[in-house]
């Protein structure tokens, strides 16, 4: 099985790109399912319920999302009403929506885990504590875990933890794909952070001088998105429908 994860979806522009490339790469590698993380989906952070919709209509089967996930008011009953739109699941049990879906595909099951860390992240329930209680009820053999989180150790640590118990664990939210694709000894595959789908010319997908005038000034700035040519960047996981197990790992940045 073929299983595409695409990494944070950067404003309006981010979803047109991922638009017009998603359905040739879907045919071209033979995809089965899309993941793809939205939290920034909208035009100056966070996620509507049109931007969710921008994805699951462009080929998305699973939004994800992360630190961002609740910044839009209009997207709670979002959460509520749509099994395949993911919130952090370590958020509190009061928030909103879910942190785990099953995609049935017929022939198998797909299970998706949506985590947050809290290494300069949200003071938030363990990541580690998260997983054993989710992972400890039936799941697919096939799961995947999107980790939006910012320190690589973090990240890591979580993967080898759950080496063997899951297919694979991707990061999210430091928008630059690292070149650390693997897998782990007992079958799991990782990568720290599959990047972004937005703006090349930017920071993280904000015009750059705007960026450099918060570092340098410390004053409040309204972060615009950057324009231009853009890339999206993710990673293909090929796994064993019959073990759950990363057979390999593609990267790919598309322009």
């Amino acid at each position: 099985m073929n299983i595409l994860a695409i990494g944070d979806v950067v404003g309006s522009i981010g979803c047109r790109f991922l638009r017009r490339h998603l359905p040739a790469l879907k045919k071209m590698k033979q995809i089965d399912l899309v993941i793809a993380n939205g939290e920034n989906s909208a035009d100056g952070n966070g996620l509507t319920p049109v931007s969710a919709q921008f994805l699951f209509d462009s080929g998305v089967d699973v939004v994800t999302t992360g630190n961002h996930s609740f910044r839009r008011k209009e997207s709670y009953e979002c959460y509520d009403s749509c099994e395949t739109l993911l919130r952090p699941a370590n958020y509190p049990s009061a928030a909103p929506g879910r942190g785990v879906c099953v995609v049935d595909m017929g022939r198998v099951q797909v299970g998706v885990i949506n985590l947050m860390g809290v290494v300069y992240m949200e003071n938030m329930d363990p990541p580690f504590d998260t997983a054993d209680r989710i992972l400890s009820g039936p799941l697919p053999k096939i799961t995947l875990v999107d980790f939006h989180a910012e320190a690589t150790g973090e990240k890591r640590s979580l993967a080898y933890y759950l080496d063997g118990r899951v297919s694979a664990v991707f990061g999210t939210h430091t928008h630059v794909q690292t070149a650390d694709d693997c897998i782990l000894q007992n079958g799991t595959g990782y990568l720290s952070d599959l990047g972004m789908t937005g703006p090349v010319h930017s920071v993280l997908g904000v015009k750059p001088e705007l960026v450099i005038q918060k570092m340098r000034t410390r004053m409040p700035v309204r972060f615009d998105l950057a324009d231009g040519e853009c890339e999206m960047d993710c990673a293909l996981f090929q796994v064993d429908e019959k073990t759950g197990r990363t057979l390999s790992i593609e990267l790919l940045q598309l322009r």
